[in-house]
């Protein structure tokens, strides 16, 4: 896990995401979950919608640039080759950029969205980078992204293992989805969805104390637990009609929850 999720910027209220947006990283994502060498998908986005890039480049980034923002980032990822990377990058995932005479843009689709998209895949691949490969990766995956602030990512990433798991281990992961889909409703200021969303994990993980015990380690979410109970009686204060700007406040004032994988 990177200590950079300690300053994550998604520990806030996030906009709600056009659909084209979401589909955009989120196909990147799955890519990613499914199989780590997708992880370099990541890179690209984050260097082509940088602001900093795209004030000092507004026709496009050189391409030779852009080869040298990558490098560093996939050499992380065990890719020593940022042209051959870029090439075939381009025919994966040819929604990612446009090319010009000057250099290469967000493709037009991103809109004013160009930040966001590099800030969130930034994050993305902050969260999986450093994780162990092999079996134990998908719930490495799913602590990491939550750690970092990235519910909504760290739902898909665990909705897997839920779906091939049985028993008591089923119950107890849905928990874990259903905490982290609490928390992206608190991102988006809705009430009633992180009420509902964590009424239910918590009784799904009220018998196991949140500590979930699964074949590729144990997820510990005590902690987490005990600041989402604190927070729900907030929630459910909101839904009798409270002062919801001042019951908000208190929900981010509180620490921001994190899990350990044993």
């Amino acid at each position: 896990m990177s200590d950079a999720c300690n300053q994550t910027p998604f520990w806030q209220r996030q906009p709600r995401l056009p659909l084209e947006i979401h589909r955009f990283l989120q196909d990147r994502l799955e890519a990613a979950l499914h199989d780590p060498e997708a992880r370099q998908a990541l890179v690209w986005p984050v260097i082509l919608g940088a602001p900093g890039l795209r004030k000092l480049h507004p026709a496009g980034v050189p391409e030779g640039e852009l080869l040298v923002h990558a490098a560093r980032m996939l050499g992380a990822l065990g890719h020593h080759d940022p042209l051959a990377a870029w090439e075939t990058h381009r025919v994966t995932w040819p929604d990612t950029a446009e090319g010009g005479p000057e250099g290469w843009r967000p493709a037009a689709t991103w809109g004013a969205w160009g930040p966001l998209v590099s800030l969130r895949c930034g994050w993305q691949l902050a969260a999986l980078t450093p994780l162990p490969l092999g079996e134990r990766y998908p719930l490495a995956c799913g602590v990491s992204l939550f750690n970092h602030g990235l519910y909504h990512e760290c739902h898909d990433a665990l909705e897997p293992l839920w779906a091939a798991a049985e028993g008591d281990l089923k119950d107890q992961l849905q928990g874990l989805i259903l905490l982290a889909g609490g928390y992206h409703h608190l991102q988006l200021q809705n009430p009633s969805g992180l009420v509902a969303l964590w009424e239910e994990a918590l009784g799904r993980l009220e018998a196991c104390g949140g500590r979930v015990v699964t074949p590729w380690g144990d997820v510990r979410a005590e902690a987490a637990l005990d600041l989402t109970a604190r927070r729900l009686d907030h929630g459910k204060r909101m839904m009798d009609d409270a002062d919801e700007d001042a019951l908000f406040g208190l929900l981010w004032a509180l620490d921001r929850p994190t899990w350990e994988l044993a």
